[in-house]
């Protein structure tokens, strides 16, 4: 099959219905994007059921291979584990386009699985394109990943698999920002203040400074802090206390982990593309 079909033409296809294909179709659905159509597998029936009733766009398919077959471009967005005995059986295209959302599979495993015959790129998407507020990273750089997850956000091309590998462990900070932020509601409660009004609030806080983030984003956040952190001052007390007690040392400790686990994974199946 042919593909030189601008973004704006392509039959969309996911291989795996979670939480990020989601993000994914209901972003694009909500773009000026003239998608022509979006198959998708019905693994998870809750979420292919609510896709197709949101646009008539959207088919829903009993089997993998239909979306293959229906797809310029597929998407492959299923578990880890599950991934080589959902995927091997499959027939892709000449030349089809098949984008990768499996952040531990390295291109020599996906591509011994589906052959080395498709135009093969692997992607980050964060749930937060499902409302055009994403970053996306890419890696190889691909015209129509960019064309796509462009229209959902902001669009990064990793240069090697390494820098993919970096980003995609920087992207494991979502579950700790989090967590920090439940930690810090839980105490505010310990101190009298009700968990809405505590979630409240400090949603307030991090969406203004996530606002500045984003009109200083060419700043660097040490530059950031410290304009936020009057000397002597709370602010600058508080990052001192959890300086003491090893704080970054132990983000640091985490994402080398998370990179350390990427890295093995792709030792043990081989390398990427360079």
């Amino acid at each position: 099959m042919q593909v030189e079909k601008s973004a704006r033409q392509l039959r969309l296809g996911f291989v795996g219905t979670g939480v990020i294909t989601e993000a994914v179709v209901t972003g694009l659905l909500a773009t000026d994007l003239e998608i022509a159509e979006v198959h998708v597998t019905k693994r998870n029936q809750e979420v292919s059921a609510r896709l197709a009733a949101s646009s008539a766009r959207v088919q829903v398919h009993a089997s993998a291979q239909a979306v293959v077959d229906c797809s310029d471009l597929v998407f492959l967005a299923v578990r880890p584990q599950d991934a080589r005995s959902v995927l091997s059986p499959l027939t892709f295209s000449e030349g089809q386009h098949v984008c990768s959302l499996i952040a531990t599979l390295t291109h020599e495993v996906l591509q011994g699985w589906i052959g080395t015959h498709v135009r093969l790129f692997r992607s980050i998407p964060l749930p937060s394109v499902a409302h055009h507020r994403g970053v996306t990273v890419l890696f190889p750089h691909d015209p129509l990943g960019e064309d796509l997850f462009g229209a959902l956000g902001t669009v990064v091309s990793a240069k090697t698999v390494e820098e993919f590998d970096a980003f995609a462990a920087a992207s494991a900070l979502m579950g700790t920002y989090f967590g920090i932020l439940g930690t810090a509601a839980d105490w505010m409660q310990s101190n009298g203040i009700g968990r809405v009004d505590a979630q409240r609030y400090l949603s307030g806080v991090f969406s203004g400074l996530a606002h500045t983030m984003m009109e200083d984003r060419d700043k660097p956040y040490e530059t950031l802090r410290v304009e936020h952190s009057t000397p002597d001052g709370l602010n600058a007390q508080l990052f001192e206390v959890f300086a003491d007690a090893r704080g970054p040392d132990a983000l640091k400790a985490g994402l080398d982990s998370v990179l350390q686990r990427l890295s093995d994974a792709r030792k043990t199946f081989g390398g990427g593309v360079k």
